[in-house]
Order: C-alpha cells, then sequence, then structure tokens
C-alpha cells in the first residue's frame, strides 16, 4: 500500500511528489523524533478514549472522506485509518518533520498527506459540495478562529466534524445568553449546529497544555435565519458587545450606531442576556431608524 504525499512550497508555486512505501503495519518508532515546536502550537493526544470519542461522535462510511487539520506524529491519523472505512483521509500538516514522521510510519493506500498551512489550502480543489467531508481534528489552538472562519466560508463542502478546541472557546461558541456569549458565538450559531461533547483534560495531552479542552461536533445548517443586510448586522453585533459587561446603550456611544434610540425593552439590557432572534428584531428596528432619519 502507499500513501501520497502533497508538498505545497507556498500558494503561489505548489509542487507536489509522491512517495510510495512498502507496507509494513502501522508500528511507530518514537527513536529520533522531531521536537514539538511552540510556533505550531504543537500538544499531541495520547488518550485513546477521547480518540474514540471523536470517532464515535462522527458518521464515517466507506464513501466518506475524512479531513485533519496538523496530524501531529499520526496518532488520531491511525485510529481514523484503523477504525472506520473512509474512503480517504485527508491530511493537512504544515510541519514537514513531522509530517515525514507520518508518511514513513503509516502505509495506506486511503491516506493523502498535504505540507501545508492550513489557513493557505484552497479547500475547493481538495472538496467537493456533492460529496462533502467530515472534519475530524486536534485543532491548534493559537488558530482556532481562523480555520472556524474559513469553514464558515465554505460550508458547503462540509457535511458534519468533530474538533477539539479550548475549554473555554468551546463554552463561547455554544453560550447563547450569559457571560461566555459574544458576537462571535452568535456568528458561529447562525452558521452551525454546535453541540459540546467529552471535556478533555490536560492528561490527554503530551506536553500537558494548562487548560482543559472539549470536543465540539458541528454541522452546517441547511437553512439560515433571513438577516437583512448581514455585513451591517454583524457590524452592529460587535458594536453590541464591545464592552460586553456595560449596558447596550452605552456600548453603542462612539460608534456609527450612536444615534440609535432604544426600545424600552432594551434600554437597560447588556449584550449578552440578548438572544440571537432579539438582535434580529433589533437590527430591523435599527434600519427603519435609520431609513427615516435619512
Amino acid at each position: 500500500m502507499k500513501n501520497t504525499y502533497q508538498h505545497h512550497e507556498s500558494r503561489r508555486k505548489p509542487f507536489s511528489k509522491s512517495q510510495q512505501h512498502r507496507s509494513h503495519g502501522y508500528s511507530h518508532d518514537s527513536h529520533d523524533e522531531p521536537r514539538k515546536k511552540k510556533e505550531h502550537g504543537q500538544v499531541f493526544l495520547r488518550d485513546h478514549d477521547i480518540v474514540e470519542s471523536i470517532i464515535k461522535n462522527a458518521k464515517v462510511t466507506s464513501e466518506t472522506t475524512v479531513m485533519e487539520i496538523g496530524c501531529g506524529d499520526g496518532f488520531l491519523t491511525r485510529a481514523i485509518l484503523a477504525k472506520t472505512p473512509c474512503k480517504k483521509l485527508q491530511v493537512f500538516e504544515i510541519d514537514e518533520e513531522w509530517l515525514n514522521v507520518v508518511a514513513q510510519s503509516i502505509k495506506n493506500d486511503r491516506l493523502s498527506l498535504n505540507l501545508i498551512n492550513i489557513l493557505d489550502v484552497d479547500l475547493a480543489s481538495f472538496f467537493n459540495a456533492n460529496d462533502p467531508v467530515v472534519l475530524l481534528a486536534n485543532l491548534p489552538y493559537h488558530i482556532t478562529f481562523p480555520i472556524l472562519h474559513k469553514i464558515q466560508k465554505h460550508a458547503d463542502l462540509f457535511s458534519h466534524g468533530v474538533v477539539m478546541v479550548q475549554e473555554e472557546v468551546a463554552q463561547r461558541l455554544v453560550a447563547q445568553t450569559g457571560k461566555n456569549a459574544g458576537a462571535i458565538s452568535h456568528y458561529f450559531q447562525h452558521f452551525f449546529e454546535l453541540s459540546l461533547l467529552t471535556k478533555v483534560p490536560p492528561s490527554s495531552f503530551e506536553p500537558h497544555p494548562k487548560i482543559f479542552s472539549r470536543l465540539v461536533g458541528f454541522r452546517p445548517r441547511k437553512t439560515l435565519a433571513n438577516i437583512t443586510d448581514p455585513e451591517g448586522f454583524w457590524l452592529f453585533m460587535r458594536s453590541c458587545f464591545r464592552s460586553p459587561r456595560q449596558m447596550l446603550r452605552n456600548n453603542l456611544k462612539g460608534t456609527k450606531f450612536a444615534h440609535v434610540i432604544l426600545p424600552q425593552e432594551f434600554q437597560l439590557l447588556r449584550a449578552q442576556q440578548i438572544t440571537t432572534p432579539q438582535f434580529v428584531s433589533l437590527w430591523e428596528h435599527v434600519r427603519t431608524q435609520a431609513t427615516h432619519s435619512a
């Protein structure tokens, strides 16, 4: 069996090479491994129970293409290939040294390894909306939100996914109101169905991080709530959350929405107390005021 190894040197001048290996199992020699690099946020999963949870919460068939971001030494990669019947596993890794470790130690014709920064990947060149991909990944924590934004902009390419993020980020993603809620909570909930899954302790990783992590399930919404002028709405939302503990009327001072006269029911509310449907209703009020004052 063989795995395909694509080396993308830059977005402008990509090139590829294939490396064929004779199959001799999935053994992994840990001697002389590369160092784990802080600049890439390399914290490697070591807990088989967490891997089981990732796979259990995904629906992978023999017709499914799976995507993994940041394979590290291949701990999750091996499990996906061994425990699912996926048609193909596309891996994107920024670190050539660790990708070489995986290329040498995992021999499987369903595996395709791509040496490239995930933020530089043209997802549409790898995946097709007619055959949406399943994302299973321990996301690099320092670029979690840029990755999530990239997924959102290509949501039609994804069926669903299970990703590892910081516990604090997970709580922000699913919060509808309360102290964890923010503009980014409302934004991603508009585009995705999100669910909290297994909580992951620091001991599940090597090296041990100082924080807890969480598996989060996501599925792109098939139908989005109707929002008039979405760009203006999200700008308004961010303005409302400038200082989450302040009342809405104070946050809007000094913004392009300072002229807005809030309805009585919003006068004493903080942004963290307002649901997405309420924000949409308030936005219609704001737009109506702007139209009448023009």
